[in-house]
């Protein structure tokens, strides 16, 4: 591993300063992009407005019609935390704009059984959603820009979609290149499909339907709706927005920090869903200090397992009731659902890891990777679906290599989850390997960073070679050693735990990392505790500290150059900070 210093722009965080950002975060934040004081204002008031968003006007006449006449509207959700907000934020947000609660529903794919999307068997299942006279609009959120077939059966069944998605639309190969396909529906609103010029494509699916609820109270009080009344407040569902849009991974650009910081702001004041709330107790997490690694951490993790081993409705449930009663109990489920996860994934990956064993050399450094193939490909009978993915992302961080973990699926067919590293687009991959292998991948879809798949059993070899030779004409030795950036050294007056209380109040995550300082320690003692984490005492600045690092098992030598997070914790009715390690130069 290598330890790379971020480039901080003195002038620039010399004038935040002057600004009166406090030094620390103002070498943060220079470090990170930020060139003016007002880039960090989070207030509302500065939010990208709605009319720079391709369709949202279209479909806030859509709705406002929808609502307006009393039309029944059912919402199809998706089986992750980020589909899950997304379905409660429209539900609990069109329950604000006027519609009536029994011209509402919605459905979620069952993730063994319906695969992902809106697929025509889903249609089928949101046409019997009121048990009884049919919807007349679909909204899908969170889904839908690349469900051509299931969009194109809501239409032969005189149904309206509203398409609501985040992700990119489907290719068609073409003479000239890969054509862009859109689904068939009356309305789609995608950052990311061609057209739109919103200036934030990271939006997660929860933010898009937020801001297609803006524009549709918009156009409703253009219609003289609220007339002499207050108008609905939508930041009520803010915590929802945050939640989900940190729980998806998406970069927190500066359009998506200040939803999050809206968001975390009323958790701490007490202003959230009772399910938000429950999430919180369940984890045993305190809303008042509520940061966004609460929610990549803590709530969106609970939320999802609902996803991966049972019915996500149980997560959007307890998203959506008002009964706080009723919350903790859905809450305490989702988090037994959890310890359950967190139980097979480490069962996965102890199986996936010794078949690992007989691929790679020996690595005494602990470094992972060294001598690793290009990318790696994993299936074993016992393997289930729906945790396959953190495994992938767990044995991805291990080798620094691309990765795919299979299980087999109730049709019989693999189902494989992919993980990849910077400068390694899998999405791109798995087209390149559809290219050249035609009947190989029977269905594929992703991002640079994280992909799925669909392939025969009999096909898992072409797959895994096909894979390996594209990483090995992609990837160069810069690309494959492991790099940690790192804000550098942290100056000893800054060891203070009111100042770790700080730095964890920001929005930090995805494209706008969490400060990681390095600089060489000596190591004065080390000793394993729970026979795989590693507890130090280092000398940092002349001065003894704390540190642990999880998950490692291997010595430190007695110099080392370290990276490291600040963690502010209570020993014996004192706060003291400790350095929780994040890697080694080696």
């Amino acid at each position: 591993m290598r330890l790379t210093i971020r480039d901080v722009p003195p002038r620039t965080a010399w004038s935040l300063e002057q600004a009166g950002v406090h030094p620390l975060l103002a070498r943060l934040y220079a470090a990170r992009g930020i060139t003016a004081a007002e880039q960090l204002d989070d207030s509302l008031a500065r939010l990208l407005p709605p009319q720079g968003l391709r369709g949202t006007e279209e479909a806030a006449a859509l709705l406002a019609d929808a609502i307006e006449r009393g039309a029944r509207i059912v919402v199809v959700a998706d089986y992750d935390c980020d589909g899950a907000t997304a379905c409660a934020v429209a539900l609990r947000g069109l329950a604000l704009l006027g519609a009536a609660p029994a011209t509402l529903a919605y459905v979620v794919p069952d993730r063994r059984l319906h695969g992902y999307g809106l697929t025509p068997a889903i249609v089928d299942l949101a046409f019997g959603a009121f048990g009884g006279p049919p919807p007349e609009l679909l909204v899908t959120v969170d889904n839908g820009i690349a469900s051509l077939e299931g969009v194109a059966h809501a239409k032969a069944r005189g149904l309206a979609v509203l398409v609501t998605d985040h992700h990119l639309p489907a290719l068609r190969p073409g003479a000239a290149g890969d054509e862009i396909i859109l689904p068939p529906a009356v309305v789609i609103v995608n950052p990311n499909q061609p057209g739109c010029g919103f200036a934030s494509k990271a939006l997660a699916g929860v933010g898009v339907m937020f801001y297609v609820l803006l524009a549709t109270r918009a156009a409703l009080r253009a219609r003289g709706a609220w007339a002499g009344a207050e108008q609905p407040r939508l930041d009520r569902l803010l915590d929802l927005v945050a939640l989900g849009t940190v729980a998806d991974v998406v970069k927190l650009d500066a359009n998506n920090r200040r939803l999050v910081a809206q968001g975390l702001r009323r958790i701490r004041a007490g202003r959230m869903q009772p399910g938000v709330a429950a999430l919180f107790t369940a984890a045993g997490r305190d809303p008042r200090r509520a940061s966004g690694f609460d929610f990549g951490f803590a709530l969106g993790p609970r939320v999802n397992a609902a996803g991966r081993l049972e019915q996500m409705t149980l997560g959007i449930e307890c998203l959506l009731t008002d009964d706080p009663g009723r919350a903790a109990e859905l809450a305490q489920r989702l988090d037994a659902i959890n310890r359950e996860r967190r139980e097979v994934e480490a069962t996965m990956r102890e199986q996936a890891e010794a078949m690992l064993e007989m691929l790679l050399p020996e690595d005494p450094d602990g470094d992972g990777g060294a001598g690793a193939p290009p990318a790696v490909a994993l299936f074993d009978p016992e393997f289930h679906e729906g945790v396959v993915g953190i495994v992938a992302s767990r044995l991805k961080d291990r080798l620094h290599r691309p990765t795919f973990v299979f299980a087999l699926g109730q049709d019989g067919l693999l189902k494989g989850s992919g993980r990849s590293i910077p400068g390694f687009h899998l999405r791109d991959a798995l087209d390149l390997v559809a290219k050249r292998h035609p009947g190989v991948l029977l269905k594929f879809g992703g991002h640079a960073m994280a992909a799925g798949c669909t392939i025969a059993q009999e096909h898992l070899d072409v797959f895994e070679q096909a894979l390996a030779t594209v990483a090995q004409e992609w990837l160069d030795a810069a690309t494959l050693l492991r790099r940690l950036h790192t804000d550098g050294p942290l100056a000893p007056e800054y060891r203070r735990p009111e100042l770790v209380d700080t730095l964890h109040e920001q929005v930090w995550g995805q494209g706008f990392a969490p400060p990681v300082f390095s600089e060489e320690m000596e190591v004065l003692s080390q000793r394993l505790v729970g026979e795989k984490h590693l507890s130090l005492k280092l000398r940092h600045q002349g001065q003894p500290v704390d540190g642990i690092w999880f998950g490692r098992t291997e010595p430190l030598p007695a110099k080392a150059r370290i990276a490291y997070r600040l963690e502010a914790d209570e020993w014996q009715g004192a706060r003291r900070v400790r350095f929780l390690i994040e890697g080694m130069e080696s």
